[in-house]
């Protein structure tokens, strides 16, 4: 029985709008680590001539996550950060960026997890650094990931394909979805409890 099957079905007929939604998922508050990435992989294995538009939808999608997580972490500011990532993983993360947030951006757009993607965006914007400039810089690494990811695709199509349709490829995607369902609520969750807290005790 293919469990994906439904799954499939459901991202075949959002076309190239399955990683715009994918990618504004995976970049704001939700935890999806490679979820998009398998998504542009198996979907320009199918598909080669539409890679680029495949590319293009999910760093879109991406900037348009970190906007979401971009707004909100200035919202709260440095002191609000401190009560949702703790303050010395915060201080850490800021001391280490300093004044490279650019640099930061880039590193968090292509490196895979367990690169902390969504905390280095919140501490960079939380610092004032434009927002602007945190959408051009995230959309153009973000593009350069998924273009290496589409070429690797192109590549080994076949063999990306035949492993997609494997029993132990399509258990190990269950637990993974479960894993991220479960994780994303507690990521919303947490993100929504400290502010509440502090607006408690104000």
């Amino acid at each position: 029985m293919n469990f994906l099957t439904p799954i499939v079905q459901f991202v075949v007929q959002l076309g190239y709008f399955g990683p715009f939604v994918m990618g504004i998922l995976d970049s704001s508050f939700l935890v999806l680590p490679f979820g998009n990435d398998l998504l542009v992989v198996g979907l320009v294995a199918r598909h080669h001539g539409s890679a680029a538009w495949y590319i293009v939808s999910a760093a879109a999608g991406s900037t348009l996550g970190l906007l979401m997580l971009a707004i909100v972490a200035r919202k709260l500011g440095e002191q609000g950060l401190h009560r949702i990532t703790g303050k010395e993983r915060y201080e850490k993360l800021k001391s280490k960026i300093g004044n490279r947030g650019g640099k930061a951006i880039a590193l968090a757009a292509i490196a895979p997890p367990p690169f902390p993607y969504s905390p280095v965006i919140a501490a960079v914007a939380a610092v004032d650094y434009p927002i602007w400039r945190m959408a051009v810089i995230n959309f153009v690494a973000r593009g350069l990931r998924f273009t290496a990811l589409a070429l690797l695709s192109m590549h080994f199509g076949k063999a990306v394909l035949g492993i997609v349709h494997s029993p132990v490829f399509q258990w190990s995607m269950i637990a993974f979805i479960a894993f991220c369902a479960v994780a994303s609520a507690y990521s919303i969750w947490h993100w929504m409890r400290r502010p509440r807290r502090r607006s408690a005790h104000a």
